[in-house]
């Protein structure tokens, strides 16, 4: 009787695994989640609308380093604010030094509300930076990026 025990209890580990290792397999489809999928904003295919916006060197240069470090300091405090605010989604540099310097991408659904948004910029409102704003279809995920960033972030930009 014990043998049989141990027997079963074995058999039904193995198949418990076997069933653990299908939920894994990389061809198995998410469940849909429809009211993260809400949460989200997302349509039936987990996209929705945003404004991305092209960040560019603007007509202004200032040439004095601390004024610049400090300029920069509070155009990371605002993109702080605004993602804190669910505003801006995603924002960050280009890396290879050219013309078009970063992007933002808003959570709204019009350019005009994006352009209100972005212009209250320090450096957009100093003229070291300005905007090319585009509508912009894209992953509904992209709302949960500031969380999730939150939890990997082990030092602010800012401090």
């Amino acid at each position: 009787m014990k043998i049989a025990i141990i027997i079963s209890l074995l058999l039904f580990g193995l198949c418990s695994n076997s069933f653990t290792q299908q939920e894994k397999l990389p061809n198995s489809k998410p469940q849909y989640d429809s009211l993260l999928a809400r949460k989200l904003g997302a349509d039936e295919y987990g996209m929705k609308t945003y404004v991305m916006a092209f960040l560019k060197s603007g007509p202004v240069k200032i040439q004095d380093s601390t004024q610049r470090a400090e300029l920069q300091r509070k155009h990371l405090k605002n993109i702080l604010q605004l993602a804190e605010n669910g505003t801006l989604i995603v924002a960050g540099p280009f890396l290879d030094n050219q013309s078009i310097r970063g992007i933002f991408i808003f959570n709204v659904e019009s350019v005009e509300e994006a352009r209100k948004i972005a212009e209250t910029d320090p450096a957009v409102k100093a003229g070291t930076l300005v905007l090319e704003l585009h509508p912009w279809y894209g992953s509904a995920a992209l709302m949960e990026t500031s969380k999730i960033h939150k939890t990997i972030e082990k030092n602010s930009i800012v401090d």
